[in-house]
């Protein structure tokens, strides 16, 4: 473009003014991704309580996740725009969200079977992937400077979005359909609100009021958060070791995350499931504000870290009310066990925040200029950690505790990996 400028890697920008509604566009894109997150941590806390349910969320998990990556593609290319993609979203999700409301544990493996399948699985999940997808995109988009940090908190609405509909559910555990039905009609509002106004910057746009080159060149930034050795093509970035070992963490992590959600449920403390979802979207930001400080790789140890240890301290807290009630999960029992509210705020805090920070190691390994599809590959790894999670709830059935353990070393091997992720494209020789 003519009026590019460039930095000393050679990246390309075009600087331009701020829109006056950038901010109003974040705010959008954080409440659609708000609406959508009864869909998965709703589901997951109420419905998910038996084998079918757990197969329906496996398969929405899935969709979810492959569904962000064809949407990535087709707007970015300009076949589909933001705003079409975000009012498909918008009637995907609210439908998933109206089948959930229609489909009570009992019934789920009877005749509203196929209905919950098709309605809440297959459609819900392609519907909160297209939001999920779209929305991130928008935002790393109109926040070129610090996309990491910005992505961080509109997915961190996604943790949190369920909260008030589990606290309903908990105060009236009659009305979860109603509160179901509620989701569904705030989320068609929510999201179609936002599909009128997000939109896509030109190409290379940079805010004009940031010197792009002086950014690239922020040494105390770089020391942290180093950038790319170069911009990899999503080809080129398939071929490298650390894409797949990015996705081998989403996968262990996810499943770990999404299986604390369900087996915290079983204990019938509707606090604990609360504040574990609450945890798992707002450590999001919180990770990310500390690795701009402290490293990427550094804080994303620590994260999976304390995921393991709230598998620790929660499967001791099982054992101890198992003890106490001859076997059976008690529920005021469960509720009263420090044990159990010390591993839901560690897996909580570790539970979400590894979905920013491995989305934003992507730029730091691959570069910005493909980060979008990059991404899309990694998270799709998703749909994997939907089947682990659903393996960890079966064995729970039986044997909570040996399924927490496995959860545990599923969250710990990742943590003794991720501090030796190297950035492709240096040679060898370089320290990690």
């Amino acid at each position: 473009m003519e009026n590019a400028i460039k930095d000393w890697r050679g990246r390309a920008y075009v600087p331009g003014p701020v829109p006056a509604d950038r901010t109003r566009m974040f705010w959008l894109a954080w409440a659609a991704m708000a609406a959508i997150s009864p869909l998965q941590y709703g589901y997951a806390a109420l419905l998910a309580q038996q084998a079918a349910g757990l197969t329906l969320l496996a398969v929405w998990i899935a969709c979810q996740a492959a569904g962000a990556l064809p949407a990535l593609h087709l707007v970015r290319h300009g076949r589909l725009s933001v705003r079409a993609a975000l009012f498909g979203g918008a009637a995907l999700s609210g439908l998933g969200l109206f089948t959930a409301a229609l489909t009570t544990p009992g019934v789920i493996a009877g005749s509203a079977g196929p209905v919950a399948f098709v309605g809440y699985a297959l459609l819900g999940g392609l519907g909160a992937g297209l939001v999920y997808g779209v929305c991130g995109e928008v935002v790393s988009s109109w926040y070129p400077e610090r996309p990491a940090a910005r992505v961080g908190l509109i997915t961190g609405a996604f943790g949190y979005g369920a909260v008030p509909l589990l606290v309903w559910a908990g105060i009236a555990p009659g009305a979860t359909s109603a509160a179901f039905l509620l989701a569904a009609v705030v989320a068609v509002a929510v999201i179609g609100a936002a599909a009128r106004h997000l939109r896509l910057p030109p190409a290379l746009w940079w805010p004009e009021d940031v010197d792009p080159r002086t950014h690239a060149l922020d040494a105390a930034r770089l020391r942290v958060t180093p950038d790319a050795a170069r911009q990899f093509l999503l080809p080129q970035a398939l071929r490298t070791r650390t894409l797949p070992a990015l996705a081998l963490i989403l996968t262990c992590a996810g499943a770990v995350s999404v299986f604390d959600v369900i087996v915290v449920a079983s204990t019938g403390s509707w606090a604990a499931v609360a504040l574990l979802v609450a945890l798992n979207g707002a450590s999001r930001s919180l990770a990310m504000r500390c690795s701009e400080l402290l490293g990427r790789r550094r804080v994303l140890t620590g994260v999976l870290a304390a995921l393991a240890v709230g598998q620790v301290l929660i499967a001791l807290a099982v054992q101890d009310v198992a003890a106490a009630s001859a076997g059976a999960l008690g529920a005021s029992a469960a509720a009263a066990s420090p044990l159990l509210w010390l591993g839901v705020i560690a897996a909580g805090v570790g539970g979400g925040a590894f979905y920013p920070l491995l989305a934003s190691l992507v730029r730091e390994f691959f570069g910005v200029e493909r980060a979008g599809d990059i991404h899309a590959v990694v998270y799709s790894a998703k749909a994997l950690a939907g089947v682990g999670a659903v393996a960890l709830a079966l064995l729970a059935l039986t044997t909570p505790a040996t399924a927490l353990l496995v959860a545990a070393t599923l969250a710990a091997l990742p943590a003794l990996a991720t501090p030796r992720l190297r950035i492709p494209g240096l040679p060898a020789t370089i320290p990690v």
